[in-house]
């Protein structure tokens, strides 16, 4: 499964890179294929390591913030693996024919 999903925190004012580094750290740290966007994070593996890598993400935004803010999509495809690489290079060999 992949997923991607975008952690907020809220009451902090407007400068909130430092908190999102924290949960993108928490995502890097935890060995899944991932990648990460201007919008999204997004992370793929089995379902409950998929949302533990999730749920860590957001307490350690919410270690810092009094409230955080959690946006989620998930692609549940059991037997595929790999896919943040090979939907992307789907797209692509249909952009270059």
């Amino acid at each position: 499964m992949i997923v991607a999903f975008s952690v907020t925190p809220l009451g902090v004012g407007e400068e909130v890179g430092a908190y999102v580094a924290d949960a993108v750290r928490v995502v890097r740290e935890s060995g899944l294929p991932h990648r990460t966007d201007a919008m999204f994070t997004s992370v793929e593996g089995e379902w409950d390591e998929v949302m533990d890598v999730v749920k860590r993400a957001v307490a350690a935004v919410e270690a810092r913030a009094p409230r955080v803010s959690v946006v989620m999509k998930a692609d549940i495809r059991p037997g595929v693996t790999d896919g943040l690489v090979s939907k992307v290079a789907t797209v692509e060999r249909y952009l270059e024919g």
